[in-house]
């Protein structure tokens, strides 16, 4: 049997370096920086870091960022952040030429972002949820049409 990476607390946890869209590398590569498992932001914070990763093509490590948000993040704002790490994985899979994966995680994110029901009807953050779903929808309407997005096209705005 094979000897996983394991972190202190005994997960799995692959020490190898990743690119820029996530995927590892041989160990000794130089890949780029990796978010920290244990990421725990303010929620503009959290925003404001995705954004920039986005910003930059480096929509895994958004996700990452993103996630960690949605898994430390109050319960009743699950949702919405859930509904953000899957929108930055579909981009992922469209990066990475993957468009059968892109369409399941941009659908979710669409769905997650639609159903999501804020306290007295605000979305937090001034997250833009309307230009989200509007720019996923996009996405997969180019993916039907067997069109490749451009880099401009994968950099959503997550605050209007």
């Amino acid at each position: 049997m094979v000897e996983r990476d394991r972190d202190d607390a005994g997960r799995a946890r692959s020490a190898r370096p990743r690119d820029q869209l996530g995927r590892p590398l041989p160990l000794g590569s130089v890949g780029v920086a990796r978010i920290p498992d244990d990421l725990e932001l303010p929620p503009q914070q959290t925003l404001t870091f995705a954004q920039q990763l986005l910003d930059d093509g480096l929509a895994f490590n958004a996700h990452e960022v993103l996630e960690a948000a949605w898994k430390n993040g109050p319960f009743a704002e699950r949702m919405l952040w859930q509904a953000l790490a899957q929108f930055a994985v579909g981009v992922t899979h469209i990066q990475r030429g993957n468009p059968k994966g892109a369409r399941t995680l941009l659908t979710r994110s669409v769905t997650r972002l639609t159903a999501y029901q804020p306290e007295g009807d605000m979305v937090p953050y001034g997250i833009d949820r309307a230009g989200l779903i509007s720019r996923a929808e996009s996405l997969l309407a180019a993916l039907d049409a067997g069109a490749r997005p451009t880099a401009e096209d994968l950099r959503p705005r997550l605050r209007g």
